[in-house]
């Protein structure tokens, strides 16, 4: 006998054990009244027909109430979220009802879930259809579970990956030593390198890895082409920043040369020795600069010796012919550098500065400097606007001129931190308008002071 059966002689038995008492008083008042054979043995029958017709009446009504509960809950097992029952039409608070209604509600929610579930499900074979990384479930021994187009496109030639087993396929490695990490195994779709990421998950209770490998190569090319794109950015802004004087000093000795003898100036001599000795000495750093640059395609380590302070802020200061551009000569030193490295990182920083003056439409430039604890501490401030945004200064290729690369500061201070230093630059802080850009590097030596320009 079923447990269900059970239940049901249960509740037969419990009915007819609740209304026996009653019929047993019945019976003895019947009997042991003053009444006819006839009238006790009618009157009897018909009390025991309803005592048996009131359990067997209960015991339907139980049963029937348990197998529609039943048959609900069935459907829901099933998957089968159509299937609804109807509420009596009794009391609001009537038990079976509320039971009813809440059957009715949960599977309302299940169905709402099972359809959130496949439109997630839907999602994520679409996603790992068209992704383009190769994506790949084993379980514990090793055996393809899953895998996306990309993936059966990776092994191509290997036929119906399901099922088959790591080593089989040539993707042992995928599942042994360090992830991530970069692996260049040859698949027969791809020769990589491939970037190899790998998870644990469990599915049904039982540990899964999922793999995935991505192709490098697209980034790669994406990388080297932005690397070119960056190089030869670099060195525009650096021959801009190296002509541009060279092409102002040329232009104003012409200038000088086109005028009659007799009202030149009696000092032309000294100005053509002096312009030219700048434009070959400009001209033969940029020629080094720009040799190391075509063998190392980035920016070359310092080729060291010794560069004085003094005739360093000099020279360049002396290349800046749009605003004026003032030295306070601190104590002089020497330092253990690259000068033609240090020249641009100097050119850079009073170009920035004479352009902000010039945007400001009145002020000068100044270069001081001062040597403390070994260290030359190197300032170059401006009478300009002032700088409205900070945070990116340093992030190659911002800038905030209509007409700027973003690449000046960045390489200044690459060249600074080259040589061991540092470069910041922010507002000046004496109350006036304009921006500092200062230069740390360590000092050789230190000279007896001496002016400069």
């Amino acid at each position: 006998m079923s447990w269900s059966q059970r239940h049901e002689a249960r509740i037969t038995l419990l009915a007819l054990a609740a209304g026996a008492p009653a019929l047993l008083v019945a019976l003895a008042l019947l009997f042991f009244g003053d009444h006819s054979d006839k009238v006790r043995w009618t009157l009897a029958a018909l009390m025991t027909l309803a005592w048996i017709g009131g359990a067997a009446a209960l015991h339907a009504r139980v049963t029937r109430s348990l197998q529609v509960v039943s048959a609900l809950l069935a459907a829901l097992r099933e998957e089968d979220f159509s299937l609804r029952g109807r509420p009596s039409a009794g009391p609001a608070d009537d038990v079976l009802s509320d039971v009813i209604r809440e059957i009715n509600g949960l599977a309302d929610t299940l169905r709402e879930q099972r359809l959130g579930a496949f439109e997630a499900d839907a999602l994520l074979r679409k996603v790992m259809t068209e992704i383009d990384v190769a994506v790949l479930a084993f379980d514990a021994q090793g055996a393809v579970r899953l895998a996306n187009r990309t993936a059966e496109r990776l092994l191509e030639g290997t036929g119906d990956l399901l099922g088959r087993d790591a080593a089989a396929l040539g993707m042992s490695a995928c599942l042994e030593g360090q992830a991530p990490r970069t692996l260049l195994t040859v698949f027969p779709g791809g020769a990589g390198p491939w970037e190899l990421r790998r998870s644990q998950f469990r599915q049904r209770g039982l540990p899964h890895t999922l793999v995935v490998l991505t192709d490098l190569r697209r980034a790669l090319r994406e990388e080297e082409r932005q690397a070119w794109q960056r190089l030869v950015r670099v060195l525009g802004h650096e021959i801009n920043n190296s002509l541009a004087p060279i092409q102002s000093i040329a232009e104003h000795l012409g200038q000088q040369l086109a005028l009659p003898p007799r009202e030149r100036a009696a000092d032309l001599d000294d100005d053509l020795a002096g312009g030219l000795e700048i434009i070959t000495r400009r001209a033969a750093g940029l020629n080094r600069f720009l040799a190391a640059y075509a063998r190392l395609a980035r920016l070359p380590p310092p080729r060291l010796a010794t560069v004085e302070v003094a005739a360093w802020v000099g020279r360049v200061a002396a290349l800046e012919r749009r605003v004026p551009v003032r030295g306070e000569p601190g104590p002089d030193g020497l330092l253990h550098a690259d000068g033609d490295q240090l020249d641009q990182l100097l050119i850079n920083l009073v170009r920035n500065a004479a352009d902000a003056v010039l945007a400001a439409g009145d002020g000068e430039v100044t270069v001081t400097w001062q040597v403390t604890a070994g260290t030359l501490e190197l300032v170059v401030r401006d009478d300009g606007p002032g700088l409205a945004e900070t945070a990116n200064l340093f992030v190659p290729f911002f800038t905030t001129k209509p007409d700027g690369s973003g690449i000046g500061l960045v390489l200044a201070r690459q060249i600074a931190e080259a040589h061991g230093g540092a470069l910041s630059l922010h507002n000046r802080g004496d109350g006036r308008r304009g921006c500092e850009a200062c230069v740390r590097l360590a000092v050789h030596a230190v000279l007896p002071a001496q002016a400069s320009a």
